[in-house]
């Protein structure tokens, strides 16, 4: 079995964290890197750690002392477009704290990482104390990652259903616990 250490990222983590963020929007998304989307992957420092409201987190595999996985959190809200108006309204930057990049390598899934990683996040933005929500989306294809999401929250949003099919996002609300 193995050991992992899960921690705010440090500079030296970045490198790591950005590779894991990369490899899956390339693998699991599909979409690979664009820029108006992922951003923050190229500067997570700027996104995630230059803000005392803002974190990344990092799962390092101790015996190899590499990042498997990451998580972040910061105070941006959802934005219209491309999401939904009433979202942007009902989740409104300063005082939603979005999960972001909750991603894990596929050779260190189904060890209760994310979950892990999502609890430190809620512990978090419930120590920040500014927080009135928590709020994500998914992309349902991905595997995995609307049930889990579905486990820990409640769907605010099902872009399906939409006409047209929307973006084909599933959007949530996490609890914040305090």
């Amino acid at each position: 079995m193995r050991d992992y250490c899960i921690r705010t990222a440090t500079s030296g983590d970045l490198d790591g964290a950005r590779a894991v963020m990369l490899d899956t929007v390339y693998r699991d998304f599909g979409t690979g890197y664009v820029p108006r989307w992922h951003g923050d992957i190229v500067d997570p420092a700027s996104a995630y750690l230059a803000s005392a409201r803002h974190t990344l987190l990092v799962a390092v595999d101790e015996s190899e002392s590499s990042v498997v996985a990451t998580a972040a959190l910061d105070s941006r809200g959802p934005l219209h477009p491309p999401n939904p108006r009433r979202l942007a309204e009902c989740y409104p930057s300063g005082v939603t704290a979005q999960l972001r990049r909750v991603y894990v390598r596929p050779e260190h899934r189904r060890r209760g990482l994310a979950r892990r990683l999502v609890a430190e996040l809620l512990a978090f933005a419930a120590a920040d104390g500014g927080y009135r929500a928590v709020y994500l989306h998914t992309d349902p294809a991905v595997t995995g990652a609307e049930g889990f999401w579905r486990s820990l929250g409640k769907v605010v949003h099902d872009e399906r259903e939409d006409a047209g099919g929307g973006q084909s996002v599933v959007h949530f609300e996490v609890p914040l616990t305090r």
